[in-house]
């Protein structure tokens, strides 16, 4: 095998498109800012209880594992930021009421999540850490779509979703307590059969459960879904306050796209607390945008906090985008002189590109259009069009 072949689903990022991905990164950061959130910037290595802290069985298995030479312990390359962002505000920061956190770094998986997943990412996000209420969800959520909005993605749709909806019927019938995670990847299949085969098998299960959950699976689709929902589901008090949740936020985000769907919590089941939500687009084969409400998590820190976030990859956001204008350069011969080089400086000063010709070697640019040159024209160096 030649040696300058990459493992399977990692990439090189060639000089446009790492551009574009910078630029995207800083545009966010600078929104987030806008908005008070402040950078953090954890490690990429941990030991990997504490990185893995708090979190379901799924982090574990995206971890990749390695023995740290000075310790002898197991690290943890992160597959997942938010964790070590939650590790930083309940146990270093350890402020009173609401922190705004962001931050932005390379995650790594040890399989790719999907056919057409890379194992590399860079993960961008945002985390409100102290305030339980839905308010933080909305402002979570505001910030999700303008960061989409902001890299240029047109016709967004959000898509909700409320945990407390499954596990109010599961609480409800303590048969179902050990098969949660059973049923919760039947519902994501929406396998109608699978869950009777499932209550068939279940000693002392309500039949009024099997039947919630059944109708559960066919909850998906438009806002009405929340109505339907509390046509067809029993009057439990948390399931009605988990639907009270994503009515308060569809009122609170109008004039965008929404889709609920009750059934699906994928592998956030464990994980998640409170309202759930994806971001989707024309472009893209899977969400762009994944966040939620996950409270509690800090526990393992000393500190349990109300806690609501999302995240994206930049990687996987930029390359679903149109292909990014070419940037005009001016082209300068090499040379040390005093007047040349002050030019030249007062150029970049300006915001210009300006590439020196070095001797003898031909020039390739990917990222650049040189449509200008400098040229000596009556001992002033000047800028000119290039035909």
């Amino acid at each position: 095998m030649s040696n300058w072949l990459l493992p399977e689903s990692l990439a090189d990022i060639l000089p446009a498109e790492a551009r574009r991905i910078e630029e995207l990164r800083r545009g966010l950061l600078d929104l987030y800012r806008t908005y008070g959130f402040e950078l953090v910037a954890p490690p990429l290595v941990e030991y990997l209880e504490s990185l893995l802290s708090g979190t379901g069985a799924d982090l574990n298995l995206r971890t990749c594992k390695l023995i740290d030479q000075i310790t002898g312990r197991t690290l943890g390359v992160r597959a997942d930021i938010t964790p070590q962002v939650s590790r930083i505000d309940a146990h270093l920061l350890n402020r009173e009421g609401v922190t705004r956190l962001c931050y932005c770094g390379t995650v790594l998986h040890a399989r790719p999540a999907g056919l057409l997943s890379d194992r590399e990412l860079l993960q961008i996000g945002a985390e409100i850490f102290g305030h339980a209420g839905v308010e933080a969800d909305i402002e979570i959520i505001e910030l999700a779509l303008a960061s989409v909005k902001r890299a240029g993605v047109r016709q967004a749709r959000l898509d909700l979703n409320h945990p407390g909806v499954l596990r109010s019927i599961i609480n409800a019938d303590p048969a179902l307590a050990d098969f949660a995670d059973d049923i919760n990847d039947l519902l994501a299949s929406k396998d109608v059969p699978g869950l009777t085969e499932l209550g068939a098998r279940i000693p002392q299960v309500k039949p009024d459960s099997i039947q919630a959950l059944k109708q559960l699976a066919s909850l998906y689709g438009s806002t009405e879904v929340i109505a339907r929902a509390r046509a067809v589901l029993p009057a439990l008090p948390a399931l009605y306050a988990a639907l009270d949740d994503l009515d308060t936020l569809i009122s609170a985000l109008p004039d965008n796209e929404f889709s609920v769907d009750l059934a699906d919590m994928g592998s956030g089941y464990g994980y998640h607390s409170g309202v759930v939500f994806s971001i989707y687009a024309q472009g893209w084969h899977d969400a762009l945008v994944r966040g939620g409400r996950y409270d509690g998590v800090g526990r393992a820190f000393g500190r349990s906090r109300p806690a609501t976030g999302f995240s994206l990859d930049l990687r996987k956001l930029s390359a679903g985008l149109p292909a990014p204008p070419v940037s005009k350069a001016i082209r300068a011969p090499w040379g040390t002189d005093a007047a040349l080089v002050k030019v030249l400086r007062e150029l970049r000063a300006a915001g210009e590109i300006v590439v020196q010709m070095l001797p003898g070697q031909p020039h390739a640019l990917d990222e650049f259009t040189v449509d200008r040159e400098l040229v000596q024209d009556g001992g002033t160096w000047k800028v000119r069009a290039i035909n």
